[in-house]
């Protein structure tokens, strides 16, 4: 069994808000009510990173499954739980533009629930259910 080993770095300035630096990347996020409409906050970052998860095995998939599309795009929800405060119920909608015949939504759903860290991360502590939609799309 292999292993493969992550590192991040963030920051933050008292009463401002925070960055989290990642490669060459750096993501900001709110950690002031100030920002609370305009930054992401910690538990929309998880999301995304759940969200970030299931594009990368798209296209990861769509090669070993040999199909192809144009676009794919997801929307995630969430709860958030009280006592002691954490999420549940993560909801997802992917919907993958293609007109390829090959693409078989049944089997790509399977692989991005068996394969996916993020995702199998957090099955561990919550539920998750979602959805594939395929639109048409030449």
């Amino acid at each position: 069994m292999s292993s493969m080993n992550y590192q991040i770095k963030a920051s933050s300035i008292s009463n401002q808000d925070a960055v989290i630096h990642i490669k060459q990347s750096n993501i900001d996020f709110g950690t002031t009510p100030n920002t609370a409409e305009t930054l992401p906050n910690p538990a929309e970052l998880l999301l995304g990173s759940f969200a970030a998860c299931i594009l990368k095995n798209v296209e990861r998939f769509s090669g070993m499954m040999n199909f192809s599309f144009t676009k794919a795009t997801l929307e995630v929800s969430a709860t958030r739980l009280e006592n002691p405060p954490r999420m549940d119920n993560i909801l997802y909608n992917l919907t993958i533009y293609s007109s390829d015949k090959k693409l078989n939504t049944d089997l790509l759903k399977k692989n991005l629930e068996k394969f996916g860290t993020i995702y199998n991360t957090l099955k561990l502590s919550c539920t998750i259910s979602g959805t594939i939609d395929i639109i048409e799309h030449v």
